[in-house]
């Protein structure tokens, strides 16, 4: 890759995952089957999934100076992250995700408590802002202060900064932001917020598509899960489909593999069709091992698998 890069804006929280082999009920008690502790939040995530694709990555986000924050300074020191917009919180602890995984389905049920990144706000991004400015890509999530994401959005905006939005969680946003948008990523549930009306059925995935593209993104990529990703871009429709990698243990982070992977091709200068195969063989190879930030793939895993998949 060359020596261009991506600056995240986005949470850090200490994934705490218990596993059970079925969703207990409200009131219930089950033995579990497992527990682990590791990096977790979706914009540390998609900095570590991309930084192992080979992308330079700046992060933006806030840890308190304890344990999780020693943890995450860590990880970005080992995934050669850079750091520099990093801040230390004195209010509050690092942010923590409480994660239930249902070992028969694979999937999970999360509780995030903001902690450190709760308090992020735009004197942060304004102290980030020459970084900013010089980025291939500015790309962001939505578990920080709506206004914190939306000011990010806004400055890179004015620095003519492409912007990368994974919605996620899902908020309504105002109908302005979405022309400061150059690639709006969600999944069929948050399209579904976005637009104000139900996407289940690939009509629905191409109308919310088109309705976002209408009110000013200039491409949308809606993923579709083990179907792959909806793309929507200027004379280009069409679904790339997942590359499966193998037995799924694990879809927590999957949106994230995705989003890094997507990030950190197209940072590489691959058009838009190959960014997103690029981006689902990461979320395939992710699926496969468990934990979200330690599933990330290695950039030989991920051009193994584009290889053997043809």
């Amino acid at each position: 890759m060359s020596d261009k890069y991506i600056t995240i804006l986005g949470a850090f929280f200490v994934d705490l995952a218990c596993r059970t082999l079925r969703m207990p009920e409200w009131g219930e008690t089950l033995h579990g089957t497992g527990f682990s502790m590791g990096p977790g939040g979706k914009g540390s995530n998609q900095a570590v999934a991309a930084a192992r694709q080979n992308a330079k990555v700046e992060l933006i986000t806030r840890v308190a100076q304890d344990t999780f924050g020693e943890m995450a300074r860590r990880v970005y020191e080992d995934e050669g992250i850079g750091a520099g917009h990093v801040s230390n919180d004195p209010d509050a602890p690092s942010g923590t995700a409480t994660i239930i995984v249902d070992d028969a389905r694979g999937e999970n049920a999360i509780v995030i408590v903001p902690g450190a990144c709760g308090n992020l706000n735009r004197s942060d991004v304004d102290a980030a802002s020459n970084t900013i400015a010089s980025s291939t890509l500015f790309v962001s999530q939505l578990e920080l202060s709506t206004d914190a994401c939306l000011y990010g959005i806004e400055l890179a905006y004015r620095h003519g900064v492409p912007v990368v939005l994974n919605p996620a969680p899902a908020v309504e946003l105002p109908r302005e932001v979405f022309s400061q948008i150059d690639y709006l990523t969600p999944n069929m549930s948050e399209a579904s917020l976005l637009v104000g009306r139900e996407v289940r059925t690939r009509e629905q995935v191409a109308s919310a598509a088109a309705t976002l593209r209408e009110w000013g993104v200039r491409h949308v990529l809606i993923t579709l899960g083990e179907e792959g990703v909806y793309v929507s871009s200027e004379n280009q429709e069409r679904v790339i489909p997942a590359v499966n990698a193998g037995h799924v243990l694990d879809t927590t982070g999957a949106g994230d593999a995705f989003n890094g992977g997507l990030v950190a091709a197209l940072a590489e200068g691959l058009p838009l069709m190959d960014a997103a195969h690029f981006g689902c063989a990461v979320a395939g190879l992710s699926v496969t091992k468990r934990g979200t930030a330690p599933s990330m793939p290695s950039r030989e895993e991920v051009e193994s698998l584009l290889e053997r998949a043809g």
